[in-house]
Parts: C-alpha cells; structure tokens; sequence
C-alpha cells in the first residue's frame, strides 16, 4: 500500500473510533482529532465552509468538492522570496473549473524584506475575475531549519503594511491577514486596521479565544478535518455570515 492510501485508510479507522459525526463540525465534512463544539458558537451553526490547502494535499478533486459542500478555497502559492507551491496552479485551475471560489495565501519569512516576498508571491499569482483575495499568512515559523527570527512587534506590523500595500496596489483589492492567537496578541495585529481577518481557532470560537479583538471575516476551526474530494487531513474553514452574506461579499470583493 502506498503511503497516500496508507495515510487515507489510517484516518478513515481513526474517524471511525469516534462514536459517529464530531459534534459541531458541519454535516458532509468531519473531523480525525475534533474538538467537542457545544452551544451557540460551534462551526455548524455556519452557512459555508471551506478549506485551505497545499501540496502536503496533493491534487484535489474539486469536482467532487464542489458537490460535497466546499464552498471556498485558499489555497498556498508562495513562501518567502525563494518557494513557490508546486500543486498551487494544478489546484486553482481545478477549483476555478468547478466554479468553487479561490484564493491564494503567501506565508511570510522574517529573513527576506516583505518587498521580496510580494513581489515573489505577484510573480507567481495572475489577478483573474472571481478569485478571492489575496492573503497574507503570518505566524511564527519556529520549524523553519534556517530562519528563527522573531522581529519586535512594530517591525512584524510595518513590514505587514509593505507587503499589504503591493498587493493592494497590483490587484485592487485589500488582502485577508492570517494568523494565529499567539501571534495576534504579541504583535497587537489589530493594530493594523481595517482588513478583513482570517483567524485560527481550533479549541474555541474566535470570539471567547481572541477576546475583544474578535472581528474576523474567515475561522479555521480545525487542522485535521476531512473534506469531500480531499485525501487526509486538511484545514476546515467557514465564513462568518448566511449564505446570502457570503454571495453579497463574493460580489465586493472577489475580482
């Protein structure tokens, strides 16, 4: 057996010691290692869901995304100033051919300047009609074998506004920040003003986690769900609004 059909099979024994569906992960998804969700601010109580990936996914099957419930993507295009994601192209152009919304998502390096890594990531994503907008990924890279700079807060927040700027001013529109609590709180990211945040959150709901500072457009609420058209564990994510929020912010601010 392969490892891809290794790791598939291992996930479906494991998703079936669970005792059924994961309470509070939306039906037609599910989750290897959930977080028991309860009460009003579970993931279900959410209109659309989506995912974001990279080549550990390999390639995706949007077709039977689409079919299954996926409403959105984001998927990895660039790191640093020097990688680009080898299953970037092959997925978006799957996911635009299956009508399921896509964007891409650079993670940021704190030893290249965010000039670099912008004009890294605008080499490497065409500005097309119905993308989502641009992201930009930030949280400490403590894995990477290479760089473990970990740069004061007003540095991490400035060198944000350059890079957010050049994407703002090639494709029109502002850019989504990632991020994660730990990374929220030390550099105030907050601070940055009126973006649209994505934020993870995989023990709680963004608005008991990041406490005040809880405006969010995107949640992922898990690193280990299953999603239709996926082989092994990806991101889930859902969109904070009703389904006809979610078609009113696709005419704002997709291309």
């Amino acid at each position: 057996m392969g490892r891809k059909a290794l790791v598939a099979a291992l996930l479906v024994v494991l998703a079936g010691c669970g005792g059924g569906h994961p309470t509070g992960i939306p039906k037609g998804f599910d989750d290897v290692d959930p977080t028991e969700w309860h009460g009003r601010n579970k993931p279900s109580n959410y209109d659309i869901h989506g995912i974001d990936a990279s080549r550990f996914q390999g390639a995706i099957d949007f077709d039977e995304a689409a079919r299954g419930g996926v409403g959105f993507a984001f998927l990895k295009a660039t790191e640093g100033g020097d990688f680009a994601d080898p299953m970037f192209q092959t997925n978006r152009e799957a996911a635009r051919r299956a009508g399921v919304p896509v964007g891409a998502y650079h993670f940021y390096y704190y030893c290249r300047t965010a000039q670099e890594q912008a004009q890294w990531f605008i080499d490497h994503v065409p500005a097309e009609p119905g993308d989502l907008p641009p992201v930009l990924d930030m949280e400490w890279n403590g894995y990477s074998p290479s760089c473990r700079l970990r740069p004061p807060p007003e540095t991490v927040r400035s060198e944000a506004k350059i890079f957010l700027d050049m994407l703002t001013a090639h494709y029109g529109r502002k850019p989504i920040i990632y991020t994660s609590i730990d990374f929220w709180e030390e550099n105030e990211m907050w601070k940055l003003g009126d973006y649209h945040f994505w934020l993870r959150a995989v023990a709680g709901h963004p608005a008991d986690v990041y406490g005040g500072h809880h405006r969010w457009t995107f949640w992922q609420y898990t690193g280990t769900g299953r999603a239709p058209g996926v082989d092994g564990p990806v991101d889930l994510n859902t969109f904070n609004g009703s389904s006809r929020q979610w078609r009113k912010w696709l005419e704002a601010h997709a291309q």
